[in-house]
Formats: structure tokens, sequence, C-alpha cells
């Protein structure tokens, strides 16, 4: 038995649609020739950042509306964003050990993907505030955790055992390289400068563009933060996944977030049986 929240088609277009615009806020400089100056993305990040709280807003919408997320759900996202919040100073700034990821794999796995992608966005914003993290950054950093918690839950739902945790892990490296491929991406055609090898060219063809951000990722990130992101969540996940993961399971059980609502109705009264009188001799 799944106890996982899974999307809903009217959820599903929504995430499409989110993870569409998103992708659109970190790729554009490809596509569209952009001036590489040091402030451009300060001055964008604003626009983005309300951009996202509608996102966030259309799939909380279309969770409850199709049931895949009620009252209960919503306060244990609550819990787990403050969680994860707490966790993320532990290791934030330091050799790119991250400990937030880990807990946000899990949880996607367990609640689904729109569960999943909530939970990234909404723990990235409560870390920043509780760290005094806010800048541009900072609504790239909750569209890229959101990912994380959305391709969680959409894993192959059988897995279980020693084969569910190695899945995990091996996604959780995935995406620890994958998060820092996004936040090198939303800042590399402004933050490098100009006249390097390693910059972004405006008007330059996509290949090209694409190659010179893929050396700059490798050399600044690759084999540096984003694994050291990468082996922190793994071992988080080895370690102490089934534990999570149990624990979990047995709290979405208990407060039946899948289970459908039954409305009670007055019963009938029972039909009144008659015995016939014996007759005394």
């Amino acid at each position: 038995m799944t106890t996982a929240l899974r999307v809903a088609p009217r959820t599903a277009v929504v995430l499409a649609l989110a993870s569409v615009a998103a992708l659109a806020t970190f790729t554009w400089p490809f596509f569209v020739p952009a001036q590489p100056e040091s402030m451009a993305r300060t001055t964008e990040a604003p626009l983005v950042f309300i951009a996202v709280l509608p996102i966030l807003l259309a799939v909380v919408l279309a969770e409850l509306s199709s049931g895949g997320i009620d009252s209960k759900a919503l306060a244990m996202l609550g819990v787990l964003a403050a969680v994860n919040a707490a966790l993320r100073p532990l290791g934030a700034g330091t050799a790119g050990i991250e400990t937030v990821f880990f807990l946000l794999v899990l949880a996607g796995r367990v609640f689904g993907p729109g569960f999943g992608f909530l939970l990234g966005a909404t723990s990235l914003f409560a870390s920043a505030l509780l760290t005094a993290g806010v800048g541009p950054w900072l609504p790239f950093q909750m569209l890229a955790a959101a990912w994380i918690g959305l391709g969680a839950g959409l894993l192959p739902a059988r897995l279980r055992g020693r084969a569910e945790i190695a899945v995990l892990a091996g996604y959780g490296a995935i995406a620890a390289y994958g998060y820092g491929l996004l936040m090198n991406l939303w800042f590399w055609p402004f933050g490098v400068g100009a006249d390097t090898q390693l910059s972004y060219v405006a008007g330059a063809p996509v290949l090209d563009n694409l190659h010179r951000f893929a050396v700059f990722t490798a050399v600044t990130s690759t084999f540096g933060w984003d694994t050291g992101r990468a082996i922190t969540t793994v071992l988080a996940i080895v370690l102490v996944g089934p534990a999570v993961l149990a624990a979990l399971r047995r709290a979405a059980r208990r407060a039946a977030f899948d289970a459908p609502v039954v409305f009670a109705t007055t019963p009938e009264p029972a039909p009144i049986v008659r015995r016939p009188r014996s007759s005394g001799t």
C-alpha cells in the first residue's frame, strides 16, 4: 500500500506550466541576447520572485481542488519546511555540504510531486529568512529546490527496501549536481565578466554558449561544491533514509491524507418483526 499523494491531472498541468516558466527564467540569455552586466539579475530577481508566488498558490489550489492535499497535508508541509530551514544552517557554506536536500528527496518520495514542489520552494524561502540569506539568488534557489522535490515524487512508486534507498541515493546525487548547475546558470551570463574563454557571449550560437557554460561549471563547482553536496545528500539518504521514510509513511497513514471522504447517512430503522402468539391450553 502506498501513502504517496500522486499528482492529479489538473496539478500535472499546473506543474508542467510552472516548470516551463521556471526554465525560461534560467535559460533566456541563450535565446535572447543579454548584456553581461553584473546588476542585471539583481533587477530581474524581484520580478521572478513576484512570479514565483502565484505559481506556488496555483499548485496549492490545484492540489486542494483535486483532493491531493488537505489541511493536514498543509500542516505537514509547514512542519517539514521548518525542519529543513533549521537543518540548512548546519551545513550551508562549508565545502558544499548541504543538509537540506535529503529530507526534501524523502518527503517528495512519500507525499508526491506536488507536495515536493511546494516543500522545496518553501524550505529555501524559510531558510533564507532564518539565515538572512535573502538576495537576488533566492527565487532561483526556490525554483531549483522545487524541482528536486518534484522529481523525487515522480520516481517509480513500487520500489521498497534497499532498491528504493539505492534509487533515492542515486537521484539525490544527480539532484545535487543539477542544483549546482542551475545556480551557476542564474548568474553566469552576468557575473563572469567579458573577454574570457568562459564568458557569456551575447548573440552567440546556443551551442557555443552552452560549451562555455559547461566548462565554467566543471571548473568552478562540479568537482568542489557540487560534489560535497552530492556526498552529503547520498550519505544522509543511506544512513537515515529508511528510518525517515518509515516515520513519514507512518505519519501519512495516521493522518489518512489520501483517505476518501465518506458522508454519514441516517440509518433506516430496522423492520419490526411481530411474533405470532402461541395459544395456551
